[in-house]
């Protein structure tokens, strides 16, 4: 006899998150934290280890509230899965590097004990605990939150955006060399070297040009939120997630793909450009977009099943972080855009339970 709908909706929902993937969980945690603590440490090294004293901070909170939980329910053991450490990297990651540790320790315990457990616990949350983490400090402390991003890149770009400022070429880079108090004004020594070199090369080719000033944005000791702050190292942790198969490869593919062709679209026009002028390497660097991507979009616990869905999500959630970012006003869309295809999850999950599980079964 076939399973009704909600037999097979139950079944889909109760599958494991590493369904699917060629690494079990426990690896996975793992090496997403080493990720994670690459782009902690090179944020540190520019801020006095400050970054550093976060991400501990949100780490030992998240063990302690892990803990306790997994205690009580006689599953202490659970505690070595690395999941608690993920989360609260991941956590550390979006947060400003210059935000009191008290909040990635409030943070930390909310992603833990009720966006995580409260649901079930691992796998079985339908929102990411990092970014539900990120939302609770965002929202409860917004003035906390906005003051330690003061200096920051993109909050000087929203400044300068708000007194008109504009670029011709579309270039939100230009807007901060020219209106930065000198702080983009001018490239350092490394940064003109580093530039040649590449487009003596490798740009060369293409008959492209890379500006000046990239490096120094990506290695700035600006304020900015830790992953913003350590994206060199952010994209050599993407190299060891693709390589060692830690998500799907095609998952950040296709975010990251959706959203630079977007923001090269249509991108420039809030910026005093045109069409097909959007600056999509200062887009994709910046905004906690990587972090995104490759982590928390890509997280197998709070996707979709199916392949159709997963896919349908990855597009939904980069149109949803263009236009949030570039036409809402808000630098950080592409983690509320993560949540609100999470929020989806439940609706996706029925979908597919209905239309391509049920189908399978012959009912």
């Amino acid at each position: 006899m076939a399973e009704s709908t909600s037999a097979l909706y139950e079944k889909l929902q109760s599958q494991k998150p590493q369904v699917n993937l060629a690494r079990p969980t426990v690896g996975r945690m793992w090496l997403v934290s080493l990720c994670a603590f690459m782009a902690v440490i090179q944020s540190s090294l520019s801020d006095g280890f400050f970054s550093l004293l976060i991400a501990f901070s949100a780490v030992a909170a998240a063990l302690l509230a892990e803990f306790l939980i997994l205690y009580q329910s006689g599953r202490a053991s659970q505690l070595k899965n690395g999941s608690a450490v993920a989360t609260a990297l991941i956590l550390a990651l979006l947060l400003p590097n210059t935000i009191s540790p008290i909040y990635a320790i409030l943070g930390a315990v909310f992603a833990i004990a009720v966006v995580k457990h409260s649901f079930g616990g691992l796998g079985a949350n339908w929102l990411n605990p990092a970014a539900g983490g990120w939302l609770f400090i965002r929202l409860a402390s917004p003035g906390a939150f906005g003051k330690a991003l003061e200096g920051s890149p993109l909050s000087l770009l929203a400044e300068s955006l708000s007194r008109g400022f504009a670029n011709p070429q579309g270039s939100p880079l230009g807007i901060l060399k020219i209106d930065s108090g000198g702080v983009f004004a001018q490239a350092s020594n490394l940064d003109t070297v580093i530039r040649s070199f590449f487009n003596d090369t490798v740009f060369s080719l293409t008959g492209a040009e890379l500006p000046g000033g990239y490096l120094d944005l990506f290695a700035a000791g600006a304020p900015g939120i830790i992953a913003d702050r350590g994206v060199l190292a952010l994209l050599a942790g993407t190299i060891i997630i693709t390589a060692t198969q830690v998500n799907r490869a095609w998952i950040p593919a296709v975010w990251l793909g959706v959203f630079a062709f977007l923001v090269r679209l249509a991108g420039a026009f809030v910026f005093g450009g045109a069409w097909w002028g959007g600056d999509m390497i200062f887009a994709l660097s910046t905004g906690g977009v990587l972090p995104v991507a490759f982590i928390l979009a890509a997280d197998p616990a709070t996707a979709a099943k199916s392949n159709w869905g997963i896919l349908g999500a990855s597009i939904a959630g980069a149109c949803l972080a263009f236009f949030f970012r570039f036409y809402g006003g808000e630098a950080y869309g592409a983690i509320f855009a993560v949540l609100v295809v999470n929020a989806l999850l439940p609706i996706v999950r029925a979908f597919e339970a209905r239309h391509f599980y049920d189908k399978r079964s012959g009912s």
